[in-house]
């Protein structure tokens, strides 16, 4: 989850229009369960359990989850066991990435003053020096007056990607590339993929980055050591529950997902062991229910390196299946205490059946509508790729230790928990319960994502 100003929009419940929230009326009961008309569905809130979504949540954040390592499998196998343990047939669906193991030492030398250099995902090692020149924004018309041939280049960061950048120098025959932060801080990203046409680059703050400027025409030299690429895999763990009568029983499938992996680094406690957690007692208390709608439960691997499972997952499913999903619910990042309000977000800010649902869920539970916002970098993108109406739930503004070891379970707020749990289960409930009578669900129209909506690390 890539910090980012997200754009509210409140919406009425269970229609688009814009709404504020109403003042209390005198004597009126105070929001919350007892607005819950239907008896299965206050069953079904009064079983969900803050505390064993708390211990769920310490289970999985005890060491990091990088896609494609043990300890993401780890993770899948403790997953695929609770979801066996509720009485569901578990699937593990495989899928194949080009995995990235971060430098073991990152330095620039050659000329006075403390350098903090960083890398990004897919930089490569490499050990270059040359004479330092200054290309601009690193575009292909800043290569056209200024001689890089074997000579490294400092390029500040803005308007083309990281990658551009770099392939950019490279192909005007540069041996190493500098990019400097545009903005107050350090600079951290990815290049999305590999690419044979990278040459070795690291990054500095806007500061370190000015500072630098002063020693163009002298020569550097950059090193990075243990950066490499493999083959590797992970996997997305999917648990079904069919209608309860066969002959009753809609065509539709409603999912609710989140993602077990984490960034390197971060025990990700909240990012996303919230949402796995969350997921995992959503199918619990759902196991039983009467429905006559298919709900799929799923947490989804490699998220952070680009939403690489539930591409993967959209990416297989057939036409017709596709066209059976009328909503995807995606928990990322909702349990934090320190972080803002909870919010919904679609790709492009738009409402559709998800937000109807929770919207109406929210107003029952607590008196007022979860806020719309538009944004994408997490598992609902893919969906609402592929027309089916989607929506993310996670709290706003972020917390500080995001993408950070702070990332742990002791601020965690089970009050979160429970809510966003709540909100989810009495929505999907809404829908899938056999006395439904809303109308029939209509598809969604197809939303293009962006290079910057797929990616949770900065790409330019």
């Amino acid at each position: 989850m890539k910090k980012s100003v997200v754009s509210i929009a409140l919406a009425t419940t269970l229609s688009f229009g814009a709404v504020g929230l109403q003042p209390a009326i005198a004597g009126a009961p105070e929001p919350g369960k007892e607005l819950l008309q239907n008896p299965h569905e206050r069953n079904l809130i009064k079983k969900i359990d803050s505390e064993r979504i708390y211990q769920t949540i310490d289970h999985l954040q005890q060491t990091p989850r990088v896609a494609g390592t043990e300890s993401e499998a780890n993770a899948i196998r403790y997953v695929k066991r609770q979801f066996e343990s509720y009485g569901y047939d578990v699937t593990l669906q495989p899928f194949t990435f080009i995995g990235y193991t971060a430098p073991t030492a990152i330095e620039l030398s050659g000329v006075q003053g403390e350098w903090n250099p960083d890398a990004f995902t897919y930089s490569v090692s490499g050990d270059v020096s040359g004479e330092l020149v200054s290309a601009g924004l690193g575009r292909v018309g800043d290569f056209d007056e200024v001689d890089v041939d074997g000579k490294v280049v400092l390029i500040q960061r803005g308007e083309i990607t990281f990658a551009q950048k770099i392939v950019n120098a490279s192909e005007a025959g540069a041996a190493g590339v500098i990019i400097y932060n545009n903005t107050d801080g350090s600079l951290s990203g990815t290049l999305g993929e590999p690419d044979d046409r990278y040459i070795p680059a690291i990054t500095l703050s806007k500061a370190e980055g000015e500072e630098l400027r002063r020693h163009i025409g002298e020569t550097v030299r950059l090193t990075i050591e243990g950066a490499e690429t493999s083959e590797r895999t992970s996997h997305n763990v999917i648990a079904s529950k069919a209608p309860v009568n066969q002959k009753k029983a809609t065509d539709d499938v409603l999912i609710i997902g989140a993602h077990h992996d984490s960034v390197e680094g971060a025990p990700g406690a909240n990012d996303d062991a919230s949402g796995t957690a969350v997921t995992l007692e959503l199918a619990k208390v759902f196991k039983n229910v009467p429905t006559d709608t298919e709900i799929r439960f799923i947490t989804f691997g490699a998220e952070e390196l680009g939403l690489l499972g539930s591409y993967h997952y959209v990416d297989s499913l057939p036409q017709t299946e596709r066209d059976r999903i009328i909503g995807y619910f995606n928990l990322d990042m909702v349990g934090s205490r320190d972080a803002g309000d909870l919010v919904l977000r679609t790709l492009d800010g738009s409402p559709n059946l998800v937000t109807e649902l929770s919207q109406a869920a929210s107003e029952r539970l607590n008196g007022f509508p979860t806020p719309i916002g538009e944004g994408g970098r997490s598992d609902h993108v893919p969906f609402a790729e592929a027309g089916i109406p989607a929506g993310a739930f996670i709290h706003s503004p972020f917390e500080p230790w995001y993408h950070t070891p702070e990332d742990t379970i002791d601020k965690i707020s089970k009050e979160k928990l429970q809510d966003v749990a709540e909100i989810v289960g009495a929505a999907v409930y809404e829908q899938a319960r056999p006395d439904h009578q809303g109308p029939k669900p209509k598809p969604a129209s197809k939303v293009k994502a962006s290079k910057d909506s797929v990616h949770e690390k900065n790409i330019r």
